[in-house]
């Protein structure tokens, strides 16, 4: 019996990315202007009706529709027959102030407590060199290099609503394998499919493939249905927070509940998520266990974390009671610890907003800058 694990992935064209990227677009215009902006900004995205709403406590003065409208248009949307148009859809405000009641917990004078209570996880295995979980990448990546071709003219047909789905096959833990890879790309209503699907084959998956020196010979599946014109906002609503798993781990982790974009570095959903992986990939990186998965827990208006747990499935090299140490005395978890040591008050973070949060170099919870200090523990 084959051991089967699958994860998907969306693309920046999806309405719920959509959706992500105008929240994380506005929060990073309100901490360029003013870096102790408060932000929680989410978005309901519905044909041609896009409705911005949350709480903002900031000095800087934002024009919330020409931001969405640029967002919009640089995804691709330009007509409202196959999914939205930038310029003519329309736009509703509903942005109030943070809560008395929560930024009396938050912004302190000597500490930054936590802006919500919850648990928050992150994770690490050495199956790939980003320490990431194989269907996740791999999905991810699809839907990446498939827009990136679309934007520059070569990949002929597409539009901006995508979605990918890959099955790895774990039966022999030491040589994975793609088992099937799945994809649904929006497309012109008068394409070539023929062309269509054969470019997808040998330009998109054939090419991610080999890019992580795995087998060709899995099974593939392009537009199930038959055919995909309709697509983002017209084709399905768009939440901001909806894609979670997307953003994470692909499900191959557990995941807290709690969403990321349009969320300022306060919010310990999206910060404490980005130091448990920060965590697990050094911990990893340094050899001390081949897969490891962190939870933290924290009360809001509390900067300390309640709690501190992790599991390493039997394949940690040192004892639990060593880890545990490393986990409270070599990482900061405390709200501002985590917000200062991972530069969290300067990211870009409408780059998060599209193809994961989790597994590229450039973010700072991404670092391997720990391995001095750990390997001592081996």
């Amino acid at each position: 019996m084959k051991n089967l694990f699958t994860s998907e992935a969306v693309s920046e064209g999806h309405p719920d990315k959509l959706c992500d990227q105008i929240s994380d677009a506005i929060l990073d215009e309100c901490l360029l202007q003013d870096v102790n902006s408060r932000c929680a900004v989410e978005c309901f995205f519905s044909n041609e009706l896009l409705v911005i709403g949350g709480e903002i406590s900031t000095m800087a003065k934002i024009n919330y529709e020409k931001i969405a409208r640029d967002i919009i248009k640089n995804v691709g949307y330009d007509d409202s027959t196959i999914g939205v148009d930038y310029r003519t859809v329309e736009i509703i405000i509903n942005i109030s102030t943070q809560s008395p009641d929560i930024s009396q917990g938050v912004d302190r004078v000597n500490e930054i407590g936590a802006g919500d209570q919850g648990m928050m996880f992150g994770f690490a295995i050495n199956e790939t060199e980003s320490l990431m979980p194989y269907p996740i990448m791999i999905a991810n990546d699809l839907v990446h290099i498939a827009t990136k071709l679309r934007k520059k003219g070569i990949f002929k047909f597409a539009k901006p609503d995508m979605k990918s789905q890959v099955t790895i096959d774990y039966t022999n833990k030491a040589n994975p394998r793609i088992d099937t890879i799945l994809m649904s790309v929006q497309h012109d209503k008068n394409y070539d499919k023929n062309i269509f699907e054969k470019f997808i084959k040998d330009n998109i998956m054939k090419v991610i493939a080999l890019r992580y020196n795995l087998n060709t010979d899995y099974s593939v599946l392009i537009n199930p249905t038959g055919k995909f014109v309709i697509g983002g906002p017209k084709g399905d609503t768009g939440l901001t927070g909806r894609k979670i798993m997307v953003d994470t781990y692909g499900g191959f982790s557990r995941h807290g509940g709690g969403a990321f974009s349009g969320k300022d570095y306060t919010k310990v959903d999206r910060s404490a998520s980005y130091m448990c992986r920060y965590a697990a990939k050094n911990i990893v990186a340094a050899g001390i266990a081949d897969c490891i998965e962190i939870q933290v827990s924290y009360a809001i208006g509390v900067s300390k974390p309640i709690a501190i747990y992790f599991e390493t499935f039997g394949t940690n090299k040192i004892s639990n009671e060593v880890i545990s140490n490393i986990l409270k005395t070599e990482f900061d978890f405390s709200v501002g610890g985590l917000i200062n040591y991972l530069d969290l008050k300067n990211v870009g973070y409408l780059r998060t907003s599209k193809y994961g949060h989790f597994g590229k170099k450039e973010f700072p919870w991404e670092k391997l800058d720990m391995n001095n200090k750990l390997i001592k523990y081996l």
